[in-house]
Formats: structure tokens, sequence, C-alpha cells
């Protein structure tokens, strides 16, 4: 059974860039109906028991017809959130060492990488994500994702990703979704982003 995961961090640890109770309702409502959802299509369809959410997301385009749709939405919002929060720092340190030195080979400059993710996030139209991940190679790119799906459904491996779903950010920015993208800069732990490339 997939759980919920700890923020480890309070609701309020990342005032005032996401409010405490845009936090709050995100964690326990929103990011709970997608582990609720995840687990219920598991349960269903005992081909896909005992997979990791990251298996069942890479396999996607060859599971069973009366599972992608479930395994897609809930599959990758458990896991595009699950990262998300890992992400989260306030007062983190700032990018240096490899990863800025990954950033500056394949973006030019780490000011060329935030513009261009800052244009994915804020052209994404409805809901979606911003991502900055690598491919097979290790060449790190920004793509952005429509709904709760992950790059893993398409061969990437994302290691840094902004949530511009309006239920991220609504409460505290209404329609102001630039000023939501260009704060989250703030509250981006580096380290978390640099050991995501490590793990891969």
């Amino acid at each position: 059974m997939f759980k919920l995961p700890e923020l480890g961090y309070s609701y309020t640890a990342l005032e005032p860039i996401i409010d405490a109770k845009t936090m709050e309702i995100h964690h326990t409502k929103h990011h709970q109906a997608y582990v609720t959802g995840l687990n219920a299509v598991v349960e269903s369809h005992p081909i896909l028991a005992g997979k990791t959410v990251e298996e069942l997301l890479k396999s996607w385009k060859i599971l069973p017809d009366s599972a992608k749709v479930a395994v897609r939405n809930h599959g990758g919002g458990h896991h595009n959130h699950s990262l998300f929060w890992g992400l989260l720092k306030k007062d983190a340190s700032p990018m240096s060492g490899d990863l800025k030195s990954m950033i500056e080979k394949d973006f030019g400059s780490v000011e060329k990488f935030k513009e261009e993710f800052e244009t994915a996030a804020k052209t994404r139209f409805g809901s979606g994500w911003a991502w900055l991940v690598l491919d097979l190679n290790k060449k790190m790119t920004v793509m952005s994702t429509a709904n709760q799906d992950s790059p893993l459904m398409e061969g990437y491996t994302p290691v840094l990703g902004l949530d511009v779903w309006e239920h991220a950010y609504y409460l505290n920015y209404q329609n102001r979704r630039p000023d939501y993208v260009s704060s989250f800069w703030d509250i981006v732990d580096w380290d978390v982003v640099a050991e995501n490339i490590k793990n891969i």
C-alpha cells in the first residue's frame, strides 16, 4: 500500500511564499486523494502489486488499458507531489558545485535556465507542472507536463518540479501565477536537487 509521505517540516515553514492553509490542504487533501486512488487501482489489478510508483509510471504505456488512466492520474500525482515536497526549504543553500556547472553547461547560465523554467511554468495552459529533467544521457532539459503526467512516462527523470495547479497557489496568489513562479526560487533546496541527480 502506498502511503502519504510526511513533509519533514511544518505547514507554516514556507511562509510567506506558500501559506500554511495551502500547504495543509494540498498535502492532506489533494495528495492524499492521489494515494487513495493509486491504492485502489493496484488493489483492483493484482498484476500491479509489488511495483514501485516509478516502475508503474515508466511502464505506463504497456499497462492494462483498464489501469492506465488511474495510474497516469493517481500514480503521477503521488510521485510528482512526493518529489515536490522534498524540494522545498526556507533559507536553503544557494546552487553551487557540480549542479551549477551542469546547469551552466546545458543552459548557458543559471539565469537562462531559470528563465526557461519560469516560461514553462507560466505558459502551461490549465493545470500541470514545470520540470528540470535528465534524459538517458544525463543531459538536462526543461519540460512541462499537463495535469499529473510525470516525465517518467516519457523516459525522462525529474529532479526539480513546480506544481502550477491552481490549488498549489490560489489562496495566496489568486490569478497571479507568475508571482508564485518567481517566488519559487526562494524555497528551492538545491542540495536536494543535486542529490536527486546523484541518485539517478
